[in-house]
C-alpha cells in the first residue's frame, strides 16, 4: 500500500463519514465496557472517537472525557450524540491528526479502540504518546483487530493490511517498570457477513496499568 500524507488521511476519513449518515452502531465497544467496569472515573481520553459512542458511554459512567478524531464530520456527529444524551457538558471534542498532533495533558484512562487505518498512521508512535499521557495510577486500554473475519477468503483480503500481535504491541510500547499488564489476550466474537453468513472475528485487547509511584 503506498504511503499517504496526513492531509490525504484526513481527506479519506472525512469522505468516509460524509458518504454515510452513520458509520458505526452508536453503542460503546464491548471490551471498553468490560475492561473499565472496575475503574474509578476521572479524566478520560478517547482516541479516534468517531461518532462518539465510547466517549458518551464513558461520560455516562462519570468520566470527564476528551474525544479526538481526524474527521470534522465525525466530531460534529459525536457532539450531537452527546447533547442528545444530556452529556454535552462532560465531553470536549478536539480534532487531531494522530501521529502528527496529540492532545495536551495527562489522563486517568486512555481508550484506543481499533486505531487501524488503510491510510497513513504512525500506529506505534501514537500508542507511545498515549502511554506517555497516562497519569500515575491510570490505565491505557488498547483494542485491535487480530485478523480478518472468518468468512472472508484470502482473495478478499485488502493488500498491505497488517494486524499487530499481542507481543508486538507490548514491544513497540517500550513500557517502563512502573507498568503492569492487566489484560493481554485475544477475544473471539460473533460477526456475521454482510449477506448474513455466520462467522467470527478475533480482537486483541491490552489493558495496561501505570503505578502511582515508580518501583524501587
Amino acid at each position: 500500500m503506498p504511503a499517504t500524507s496526513p492531509t490525504e488521511a484526513a481527506a479519506f476519513w472525512e469522505q468516509r463519514y460524509r458518504d454515510s449518515d452513520r458509520v458505526w452502531s452508536g453503542n460503546p465497544n464491548p471490551l471498553l465496557v468490560r475492561e473499565t467496569a472496575d475503574l474509578r472515573p476521572g479524566r478520560a481520553l478517547d482516541l479516534g472517537c468517531g461518532e462518539g459512542a465510547d466517549a458518551v458511554w464513558l461520560a455516562g459512567q462519570g468520566w470527564e472525557v476528551t474525544g479526538v478524531d481526524i474527521s470534522r464530520t465525525a466530531l460534529e456527529r459525536a457532539a450531537a450524540h452527546a447533547e442528545q444524551a444530556g452529556l454535552g457538558d462532560r465531553i470536549s471534542w478536539q480534532r487531531h491528526e494522530l501521529g502528527r498532533t496529540f492532545p495536551d495533558g495527562s489522563y486517568d484512562l486512555i481508550n484506543a479502540q481499533f486505531l487501524q487505518s488503510p491510510v497513513a498512521l504512525d500506529q506505534d508512535g501514537v500508542l507511545q504518546r498515549a502511554a506517555d499521557a497516562v497519569a500515575p495510577g491510570g490505565t491505557l486500554l488498547i483494542v485491535m483487530h487480530a485478523g480478518w473475519p472468518s468468512w472472508m477468503t484470502p482473495e478478499e483480503h485488502p493488500f498491505g493490511a497488517i494486524f499487530p500481535t499481542l507481543d508486538g504491541v507490548l514491544h513497540a510500547l517500550r513500557l517502563g517498570e512502573e507498568w503492569t499488564v492487566r489484560t493481554c489476550e485475544p477475544v473471539e466474537r460473533a460477526l456475521p457477513s454482510p449477506d448474513g453468513r455466520s462467522g467470527t472475528r478475533v480482537d486483541n485487547v491490552w489493558r495496561l496499568f501505570r503505578a502511582a509511584e515508580a518501583r524501587n
